[in-house]
């Protein structure tokens, strides 16, 4: 049977707002004439010119965090420890290395939560509600990703000021459904940091920060962040797949997230 694939992952680029300050990666490219010298440096007695057309390679120096471009979250990066809700005491948390594989390729349910506000932080009852909207019987190990107004955004300044989040109610409920990866366009899976700063201000209440992220102390699950292209996507009838780069005891890592489809 024939397929169609979306990608769904942003492009990691220099020089955009794709993280908050000083969390932005770094790109340094080198094109084939930056680099003829050090290719005949490792053949003694060769010279620029015996390169076709006197050119070296391409390839480009990156500095970035397992965090920047889209990428997978591991349980460890939520918390050092996880599944307190599964067992007494709860047991380390799997790092990047560590996440079964066959919970990244797997039926996928799109929630369409670009009218809410940026800053909102989403619920379980409207997950409830959209995944009555749209038909969907929500089964265990489905991939859910949430389209937020922050898609639309993603290269702007206020990208990660932009869209909502998902709460702490609304990602346990998905959880406690068989749910094991997530996924937004949002910078985070929370609400922008910027949104909770000033509701913490208000009223300082600890629990309100990375309240989604946290969950993965009870019940460990990943999440995907900074997807692309949701807009293109119908509400079901595709699978993600989102393997990630295997980094040894790494809290994420990065994957190229498409959407597949059968035609």
């Amino acid at each position: 049977m024939a397929r169609r694939i979306v990608d769904i992952s942003a492009p990691l680029e220099a020089g955009i707002k794709s993280d908050p300050e000083g969390l932005n990666p770094s790109i340094e490219y080198l094109n084939h004439q930056d680099t003829r010298e050090r290719v005949v440096s490792f053949f003694p007695g060769m010279s620029v010119d015996d390169l076709p057309d006197g050119e070296g390679w391409a390839l480009e120096k990156v500095e970035m965090s397992t965090h920047n471009g889209t990428h997978l979250d591991a349980p460890y990066h939520f918390h050092s420890t996880m599944n307190h809700a599964l067992k007494p005491g709860g047991e380390p948390a799997w790092t990047i290395d560590e996440v079964p594989l066959d919970w990244c390729y797997r039926p996928g349910v799109k929630l369409d939560f670009r009218r809410f506000e940026n800053g909102y932080v989403a619920t379980a009852a409207d997950v409830q509600a959209e995944l009555k909207r749209i038909g969907h019987d929500l089964q265990p190990l489905d991939i859910v990703i949430v389209n937020t107004a922050a898609g639309a955004r993603y290269g702007h300044d206020d990208y990660t000021d932009t869209g909502c989040g998902m709460g702490r109610d609304a990602t346990l409920w998905l959880v406690q459904q068989g749910v094991r990866v997530t996924g937004t366009d949002g910078w985070s899976w929370d609400a922008p940091f910027s949104a909770t700063a000033r509701k913490y201000a208000e009223t300082p209440d600890p629990s309100i920060v990375w309240e989604g992220h946290r969950v993965g102390r009870d019940i460990g699950y990943c999440h995907i962040e900074k997807l692309h292209n949701l807009e293109d996507l119908p509400a079901t009838g595709f699978e993600v797949s989102c393997f990630p780069v295997k980094i040894k005891a790494a809290s994420a890592g990065w994957c190229r997230a498409v959407a597949i489809f059968d035609a």
